[in-house]
């Protein structure tokens, strides 16, 4: 059986706090998350999501579980570390670089976000 690509991803939500979590495909998920629709996380819903900071692709969710995990048992300062040397994530993860993190996010922009035009 042929493993999946996964992503693990960090977001920067309106408040400034951190979210983590993991997909296969980040622009839908990005988009989902700008949304505030039912779709998205209860998380960002709430807090909203401003940016996609850190990026990382692996093969197999088992991989990616284990990296998601990982984050959301770091304190903030440790997150911020591994989002300023994302390379430490670990053997298995490869770093996407910003300029595609950047194109991804402007891909998963819902149309007619009404919540993104009013900043």
């Amino acid at each position: 059986m042929c493993e999946s690509t996964y992503y693990v991803y960090v977001l920067r939500c309106d408040d400034d706090t951190l979210y983590s979590g993991i997909t296969t495909d980040v622009a839908r998920r990005m988009g989902e998350h700008r949304s505030g629709s039912a779709a998205a996380a209860r998380y960002t819903r709430r807090h909203g999501a401003a940016e996609l900071v850190g990026l990382w692709s692996c093969e197999g969710r088992s991989a990616a579980s284990k990296l998601e995990w990982r984050l959301h048992h770091m304190s903030r300062a440790q997150k911020l570390a591994l989002l300023d040397r994302p390379e430490d994530a670990g053997e298995g993860f490869e770093v996407v670089g910003a300029a595609r993190r950047e194109e991804l996010w402007l891909q998963s922009e819902p149309a007619g976000d009404a919540r993104r035009a009013s900043r």
